[in-house]
């Protein structure tokens, strides 16, 4: 069932003399179209009062408001920040944070991405299997950053996650620091099984999920690596299981036998960019992300 969300917006003196319609996209991450609804719905208020949407704003006067939740048990959640890194009729890419869940667990869960996603777009809810994904196409772990697609129509997203569940069906690049003994280049084709709360190389005769990963060395400097990762299939954790698993754990990855490294808040892995087939004009797509600060300055420090 939908519900309403009020929000109250206190205009800072930076936002003196701004377009209200403006300074709502920016501080609740809305699209144009969402904007346009709210003020033809009047939802829209300043200081109790109805207004149109190129009105200018005064400091210290107080916007409200009132947003329809996504139906079908979504929970729209304006609070997590949206980069939009790409965006069309279908679909619509995002830079995602660290820190930040792709999607909740629970019904009632906020604080993801999806949810996010949900605050921008309510239609959105409807396009996948489940209302919690806000049509997204794939996930990232909580403490990865980069790019993260989300589909806009059920037949992108559909096309979308067929390409995803394809091996090599979308070409997925990560950035990771390592440290370890490890080769110019090299291929990783090592099954892995789930094991709690993370995943193992299988052993002989266990049933396992094929993973495929490939990698190149861009610098070093001793033991300490940048290397750039390809995935050619979608297991949980896979990048981080492989480079464990042949001596060159992530950088902050102890989980995986990685070590911490001052100035890492998480370990260091950053999902760089996406390539594939847009769903609708079959033209070739791709979406990067630049790498985090926090990242550039470890690698600086260690290279």
């Amino acid at each position: 069932m939908s519900g309403t969300i009020r929000h109250e917006l206190n205009v800072p003196a930076e936002a003196q003399g701004q377009r209200v319609d403006l300074f709502v996209g920016e501080r609740l991450s809305l699209s144009r179209n969402r904007l346009k609804a709210l003020f033809e719905a009047e939802a829209v208020r300043v200081d109790g009062r109805k207004v149109k949407k190129g009105a200018s704003l005064t400091a210290g006067q107080t916007v409200v408001v009132d947003l329809q939740d996504a139906p079908s048990g979504a929970v729209a959640d304006a609070g997590v920040p949206l980069a939009i890194l790409y965006e069309d009729d279908a679909l619509l890419a995002v830079d995602k944070p660290a820190g930040v869940p792709t999607q909740p667990i629970d019904p009632g869960e906020t604080g993801t991405v999806a949810n996010a996603l949900v605050a921008r777009q309510p239609e959105l809810a409807a396009v996948g299997d489940d209302p919690r994904e806000a049509g997204l196409c794939h996930r990232l772990d909580v403490e990865t950053s980069g790019v993260l697609l989300a589909a806009k129509t059920k037949d992108a997203w559909k096309a979308m996650r067929a390409a995803f569940s394809e091996p090599g069906g979308v070409d997925k690049r990560y950035l990771a620091l390592v440290r370890g003994p490890l080769a110019d280049e090299g291929e990783i084709d090592l099954p892995l099984v789930h094991a709690g709360d993370h995943v193992r190389p299988a052993l002989e005769g266990e049933e396992a999920r094929p993973a495929r990963s490939s990698f190149r060395v861009l610098k070093r400097k001793g033991v300490v690596s940048l290397v750039e990762v390809r995935l050619f299939t979608g297991v949980l954790h896979q990048v981080r299981a492989h480079l464990s698993a042949i001596g060159a754990p992530i950088v902050g990855d102890t989980r995986y036998g990685g070590r911490a490294a001052e100035g890492l808040s998480r370990f260091f892995l950053h999902a760089a960019s996406l390539e594939f087939e847009h769903p609708v004009s079959r033209r070739l797509v791709r979406v990067e992300s630049p790498l985090p600060a926090e990242l550039k300055a470890v690698a600086a420090s260690l290279l």
